[in-house]
């Protein structure tokens, strides 16, 4: 017997999504998170993994569909027999699944016209999370789109926002109580009552957004964005009618809450009804361009979880900053040699990976570095494993994955994993475990031009350490010649609950070895 997969939430206000590719075809064998398949929202690309080992038996739409959220998306054959509750319940289509999952969700104690807010996926392996703060009580209004409950996962705070208008009529858990994905989280009694959906077609390329342009008082109080900064806001569907139309979305002018660009909006571009608006709407924008006005925005995401994280390390952790200067000439001239030997072979060489080797080297004599405290400070646990992350600068804030085992890879090995996180990182595809069991963390400032920094450490680590740009700056060589040198700042913090000065000098000392010599790195690798 099969059973249907669910679209999960796959990002924050996310209710649909097109499908750009099937990686698996029906009939196909799959393994528990084995990619099926890739699809786009309006924010990025997402490839979506099998939850069991299977068969594929249906799929319920073709490349360029639009598909919901909380909707069957395929159909597999699990491998050990299991199914849905009964032989009926199986046999039944996709759409009649769809409507009995609508009616579980609008059951109430009160009467039946509440709707459960089912709490959503909120990250890859995710099944449960921390209440932190309930942001509204039983009783109140709230509006679509309005934070409704602030959570915890093992990887970041998360705002949980309201879907619809309406009034809170109960919340199923306390501060502090532990929720589960896929089970409710509070009730709502909607402003306009419980609404039937009018088809349920997985096809169905109606835009929730357009539901009533013209008596919804919401859009009469919110006049159309007048002028757009990056990127548009638009559904997979509204992108596909601008691409089809031949459209450049970005030249929309959305009526939508936030200046989200709707069906209409694209029909009215297209009849040329909005050029006008665009073209009058822009003069006044231009004018007041110089005036000196503000504008605020909410603090979400990656962003809001780096915030959150970096105010508990520097609330909780008593840093302290300790700088050297290496001469790296010789490390350099030795990547320079290799660099294009190993670019035929595929592998981008870097210095990363030799400042991260070097590391895990000087971990192994000074395992303090590399160890963590326990909240209270009454245990400290030391770890075998150099998992040693790296900032990442991404589009949508600073991720820290690491490579794992470092003590265990070659330089090779370390930059082949250094390639895959960072290109991994910027498309937005970074799996969670990537992300954690960090042990030190290496922040990469002089990318971009910085030379010293003082670096927060990422809690519950015990330090981090930023690497400076290059310089090539004047020195006095043994005789006391001065001569051309390439120099980098580094600039360690450190957890001073469970590290000295005396101890980060030291480490610093014998890493600084490794690398201004890496002759002597290479004879100490296992």
């Amino acid at each position: 017997m099969s059973k249907d997969f669910i679209l999960p939430d796959i990002g924050e206000g996310i209710v649909e999504c097109e499908i750009v590719e099937w990686l698996v075809a029906e009939g196909d064998e799959v393994k528990e998170d084995q990619p099926v398949v890739e699809v786009m929202t309006d924010k990025a690309m997402v490839e979506i993994p099998a939850k069991d080992d299977g068969v594929v038996e249906k799929l319920y739409y073709q490349k360029g569909d639009i598909a919901k959220v909380h909707e069957p998306l395929f159909a597999i054959k699990p491998a050990d027999g299991s199914s849905d509750e009964s032989p009926a319940k199986e046999k039944d289509s996709a759409p009649a699944k769809k409507e009995e999952s609508k009616t579980e969700q609008k059951q109430s104690s009160a009467g039946g016209d509440t709707t459960d807010f089912i709490l959503p996926d909120i990250g890859e392996g995710i099944v449960e999370c921390e209440i932190v703060e309930w942001l509204v009580s039983e009783g109140d209004e709230v509006k679509e789109d309005q934070p409704v409950v602030e959570v915890m996962t093992d990887k970041a705070t998360v705002e949980i926002p309201a879907k619809d208008d309406g009034t809170v009529v109960k919340l199923y858990h306390k501060k502090g109580d532990i929720a589960e994905v896929h089970k409710p989280l509070f009730a709502l009694k909607p402003a306009g009552g419980v609404q039937e959906s009018d088809s349920n077609a997985p096809q169905s390329h109606v835009e929730p957004e357009s539901k009533t342009p013209s008596s919804d008082s919401k859009a009469e109080a919110e006049p159309p964005a007048k002028a757009r900064q990056g990127k548009a806001i638009a559904s997979p569907a509204v992108r596909r009618l601008a691409r089809e139309n031949d459209i450049n979305i970005a030249e929309v002018s959305g009526s939508g809450k936030k200046g989200r660009v709707l069906k209409q909006d694209i029909e009215a571009f297209k009849s040329g009804d909005q050029k006008a608006q665009t073209t009058t709407d822009s003069q006044p924008s231009q004018k007041t361009a110089t005036t000196g006005g503000t504008r605020t925005e909410a603090i979400r995401g990656v962003k809001a979880a780096m915030a959150k994280q970096m105010m508990s390390s520097v609330s909780t952790i008593p840093h302290f900053t300790y700088a050297d200067e290496f001469d790296v000439t010789d490390l350099i001239a030795l990547r320079e040699k290799l660099k294009e030997q190993y670019k035929e072979k595929g592998i981008r060489l870097t210095v990363m990976p030799f400042f991260i080797k070097a590391l895990s080297l000087a971990l192994k004599e000074f395992p303090v570095m590399n160890a963590q405290v326990n909240e209270d400070c009454t245990e400290i646990t030391y770890f075998d494993d150099h998992n040693i992350g790296m900032a990442v600068d991404t589009k949508i804030g600073l991720l820290v994955p690491n490579v794992k085992q470092v003590q265990n890879k070659s330089i090779i090995d370390v930059a082949n994993e250094v390639t895959r996180l960072t290109q991994a990182s910027r498309e937005g595809k970074l799996p969670q475990a990537d992300m954690k069991g960090g042990t030190i963390s290496i922040s990469n400032i002089g990318v971009i031009g910085g030379t010293v920094a003082t670096p927060i450490i990422n809690k519950p680590e015990a330090a981090i350490v930023a690497l400076g740009k290059v310089q090539e700056l004047p020195r006095f060589d043994a005789n006391g010649n001065v001569v051309a040198r390439k120099i980098m700042t580094v600039s360690w913090s450190g957890d001073h609950r469970i590290i000295d000065g005396g101890t980060i000098a030291r480490f610093n000392k014998l890493w600084q070895e490794y690398l201004e010599d890496p002759t002597s790195m290479l004879v100490n690798m296992v």
